[in-house]
């Protein structure tokens, strides 16, 4: 008699508790639908994790990281999906390391995602990425295939976001992509500081508001005047 009690509990126990978890399921879905709609950004965090340990899944866990990067939370992003390279991850895991290891300062690293999301799916966004990634990593022929493919399908209506003010803006990606040739050039090449110098001035003809290619050129005319400057 007592195993039967006993039996009928565990069984009740188990349950209460298959009952609890999804009404704790139904709870934070409909709380994440909330926070959505708020634009809660702190919410939708809150939700998913909820909802990835109560029903855990990798399309929740890649969101959960999407929203870490979307709230500048690029070390938990990272955590949540991890840095490793996996072909069988999803666009949203790859973007979400690409841009997270480019803002944590992980070039290298960053280029590898970009490369991935790049051969699924390429375009001129993804090229400026590359070429811009690139440069800086000392990877000029990259670049220069990046900043040459940029250059042919880049569309007139196409925009990049920049920082380097107090307020950010955009700039024409056509004309991003000459500013990036300008310096790609100069880096091979400091005896080519004319070149370089024409090339900022092709972007700005593009758009005479691109302010980053208005300081490059500032800067290369005083390496210009300034012999040895030009020669560092």
């Amino acid at each position: 008699m007592k195993k039967i009690v006993l039996l009928v509990i565990l069984i009740t126990g188990a349950s209460s508790f298959g009952q609890s978890k999804s009404e704790m399921q139904a709870h934070y879905e409909a709380f994440y639908k909330e926070m959505r709609l708020q634009g809660d950004i702190n919410g939708v965090i809150n939700a998913l994790t909820h909802l990835n340990v109560i029903a855990p899944s990798q399309e929740r866990r890649d969101t959960l990281s999407y929203a870490y990067m979307n709230n500048g939370q690029h070390l938990q992003a990272l955590n949540t999906v991890g840095i490793e390279n996996n072909p069988n991850s999803s666009d949203i895991a790859v973007q979400v390391k690409a841009v997270s290891l480019k803002t944590l300062n992980q070039p290298k690293r960053a280029i590898e995602q970009f490369e991935i999301l790049f051969q699924r799916n390429p375009n001129a966004y993804l090229a400026y990425e590359l070429a811009d990634l690139k440069i800086l990593t000392g990877d000029t022929a990259g670049a220069a295939t990046n900043i040459e493919y940029g250059l042919a399908n880049a569309k007139d209506d196409m925009k990049h976001a920049f920082y380097e003010r107090q307020q950010p803006y955009e700039a024409s990606l056509k004309a991003a992509f000459q500013h990036l040739k300008g310096l790609l050039v100069f880096n091979n090449d400091k005896t080519k500081i004319d070149e370089a110098i024409g090339l900022m001035d092709e972007a700005l003809k593009i758009d005479p508001n691109f302010n980053l290619a208005s300081l490059s050129k500032q800067a290369l005319v005083s390496k210009k005047n300034d012999p040895e400057a030009a020669k560092n």
